[in-house]
């Protein structure tokens, strides 16, 4: 943890309070911090009445395709370089990354490094975006922007890969450098987001929200876990949700398998996840996949045109198979496929 704090720079999203005390706007949790003490994150902290938050480092980069994110309606069939922090403002019991979203692990292992050289990286591999991912970026959002904006002037695209716990502030100050924003929506029980993950549903259906109404290209995860969140009524609810908010918001429904503290949860069933897939489309969503199931032919990883029902893009796995998408995303009906396409 001290590693950590000796690599770390004065915070924008924050306010000052009496007595030394501040109060940060990065998630919409919100902590409020006496000096020395740290957010819920356990890596934004209050330095004699300064809100310190992460600068300098990563936990890890790999190139990545930009599927696996996943976005699937942005620069299909490209890689991206995809970088960690350490922290999360939640505690989920499904999480995959815990080695690193504990930031109040002793064994944690910072990489010094700098926006010039992450974007300098990507440039030499020929990627075409630079994604903060594997843990919680709004909790790293001021280092996130150092790096987009340098990213940006390089001609890249970036993207998040949140957990949706936005702020007003955050979404604003974020928007001059931030194109991509996949968020997972966990589940729609307030009670079962609250003891399982440590949000509030409604704060995390508040940060779709913004994050849609900002401009940015929003998809959105649900990791179908049996038992937890896959009835047909949680799904019916999620899926009228978002198609409420707008049918061409793309679902990924993902499978779940074991980790952290579920291991004693099976593997969510390829029928559970066809059925939801099913489910969603009956409530108008345009675009609706399946994830972590490679199923070669089947579809449910597929592209297709709501006005004329062409496959648009095909894929299986992380990989594009093939793309019949002409200028701009468009169909050879003339249907614009909503997206980032260039």
């Amino acid at each position: 943890m001290n590693s950590l704090r000796k690599l770390s720079k004065e915070a924008v999203l924050y306010e000052k309070l009496a007595g030394k005390n501040i109060r940060c706007l990065a998630c919409a949790h919100r902590c409020t911090a006496a000096p020395g003490a740290a957010g819920r994150c356990g890596v934004r902290f209050n330095d004699n009445g300064v809100l310190m938050a992460p600068w300098g480092y990563i936990s890890g980069a790999a190139a990545d395709p930009i599927e696996k994110k996943p976005f699937f309606h942005a620069l299909p069939g490209s890689l991206t370089l995809s970088f960690g922090m350490f922290g999360c403002n939640f505690k989920c019991d499904f999480c995959q990354n815990c080695n690193i979203s504990d930031a109040r692990r002793g064994s944690l292992t910072p990489e010094e490094t700098t926006p010039e050289n992450l974007v300098r990286e990507a440039r030499q591999r020929g990627l075409k975006t630079i994604v903060s991912t594997y843990n919680e970026p709004l909790i790293s959002a001021e280092w996130a922007a150092g790096i987009f904006f340098a990213a940006k002037a390089a001609g890249l695209r970036t993207a998040f890969v949140s957990n949706g716990y936005a702020t007003p502030e955050a979404a604003a100050y974020l928007r001059p450098c931030l194109d991509l924003w996949k968020v997972d929506l966990k589940s729609f029980n307030p009670e079962k987001y609250r003891a399982v993950c440590g949000g509030e549903l409604e704060k995390v259906k508040a940060g779709i929200e913004i994050i849609k109404e900002a401009g940015f290209w929003l998809e959105v995860v649900t990791l179908l876990i049996t038992g937890f969140n896959d009835s047909d009524k949680e799904i019916d609810e999620m899926a009228a949700y978002l198609a409420g908010l707008s049918r061409d918001i793309p679902w990924h429904l993902t499978a779940f398998h074991p980790d952290h503290r579920m291991t004693d949860t099976p593997p969510t069933p390829h029928a559970t996840l066809r059925r939801a897939r099913e489910l969603a489309l009956q409530k108008g969503l345009h675009y609706v996949y399946c994830g972590n199931i490679a199923e070669d032919g089947s579809g449910i990883e597929d592209t297709v045109c709501p006005s004329c029902a062409k496959k648009v893009v095909e894929r299986v796995g992380f990989r594009v198979k093939c793309s019949r998408l002409g200028t701009g995303g468009t169909c050879s009906c003339g249907e614009r496929i909503p997206g980032v396409w260039s």
